[in-house]
């Protein structure tokens, strides 16, 4: 293939944002549009999108695509997804691929039986520190793994989507927790051979019995552990109570040694100010006093390298690794809905998933 690979988004707020700077710094790669039902004109201005839709159908049947980056609220995934596939178009969705296990499930069936590649969004796998922190694994420096820590938290979504557990599926376990989720089943599932058999979570239950966000109908805190066929736990934290910006935390125990990563709050660069800054890092609500200002965020969250992964799959015409795979996104839903079954029962839930 040796013309440029031609990508639309659809969506035009977060998510959107960090895919199309990632798009504009992959010289294989044309931005040709984009659809949304509003932040259309100021969002294509900004990455010099030439066309826009206010209808994602309509910019499948107007144009000829390679990929299609499905940024929409987590209850619209499933939708775009089928009608991309059935358009013939490769599709790379955000995180969670859905809001239940059925439509995950019929996600990936559709994509199959459309020929179509289907990319699914886990940053961590390609997050610069935790791919070192892999390889110093895989060379053995740790013995045998037996625990991980891994968390994302912050002090809570801005979209109303995300606050409303119909749009988002739940709360912060399926909106935060599903990153170290992701990226635990990369470490630890042997690409889906080495399958999660219990879990067991605690978590808030919206409203006025969260700790915090009151008007959210899903949970503002979550805590999940998973234990492995071949032994191994992690311990999995998702909330939205944590101020002082976002905090994703990786800890890898092993039988001769021990890593820990901190991706977020972990900047080389130091800095003081008393009249502050303009930016430090994602959900920091000041930048007074001392901070450690992010260096380049979207890359060293994964996002950058994740797309030209997608994009260079397209190109290769191969099918992605387990950790970008449509297999790791459904695993992570069906985790997910059996922690919340475990909440709900107060009980272990049993089972085989990866």
């Amino acid at each position: 293939m040796t013309d440029k690979i031609k990508v639309a988004i659809v969506g035009s707020k977060f998510a959107a944002d960090f895919h199309a700077d990632s798009y504009s710094r992959n010289a294989e790669v044309v931005m040709t549009a984009v659809a949304a039902i509003d932040n259309l004109e100021p969002f294509s201005a900004r990455w010099n999108i030439p066309r826009t839709y206010s209808d994602y159908r309509k910019m499948f049947a107007s144009e000829k695509l390679d990929l299609v980056s499905v940024c929409a609220p987590n209850f619209l995934h499933h939708d775009v997804v089928i009608a991309a596939a059935e358009a013939g178009i490769n599709v790379f969705c955000e995180k969670p691929l859905a809001t239940t296990v059925e439509d995950a499930r019929a996600m990936l069936q559709v994509c199959r039986e459309a020929g179509v590649k289907l990319f699914y969004g886990e940053d961590w796998c390609f997050s610069p520190p935790l791919k070192r922190a892999l390889e110093i694994v895989a060379e053995g420096a740790l013995g045998q793994v037996l625990y991980v820590k891994a968390k994302e938290c912050h002090n809570g979504t801005h979209s109303p989507f995300a606050r409303d557990k119909k749009t988002c599926g739940g709360g912060s376990l399926i909106h935060l927790a599903i990153h170290p989720i992701g990226w635990v089943l990369h470490l630890l599932g042997d690409s889906g051979r080495n399958k999660v058999v219990e879990v067991f979570a605690r978590c808030n239950d919206g409203l006025e019995n969260n700790y915090v966000h009151k008007q959210n109908s899903g949970e503002d805190f979550a805590l999940a552990i998973m234990k492995f066929a071949d032994g191994q736990h992690a311990l999995i934290e998702g909330n939205y109570i944590t101020v002082g910006g976002m905090d994703d935390k990786v800890e890898i125990y092993g039988s001769e040694g021990n890593i820990k990563v901190d991706l977020t709050l972990g900047s080389c660069v130091n800095v003081y100010s008393r009249p502050g800054y303009k930016y430090a890092l994602e959900k920091a609500d000041n930048t007074t006093g001392w901070t450690r200002p992010a260096v380049d965020e979207f890359l060293n969250l994964g996002y950058v390298d994740e797309l030209a992964y997608a994009v260079d799959c397209i190109i290769a015409d191969r099918q992605p690794m387990y950790g970008c795979s449509p297999e790791l996104g459904l695993a992570c839903v069906e985790i997910i809905s059996a922690m919340y079954a475990s909440h709900a029962s107060g009980a272990v839930v049993r089972g085989q998933w990866g």
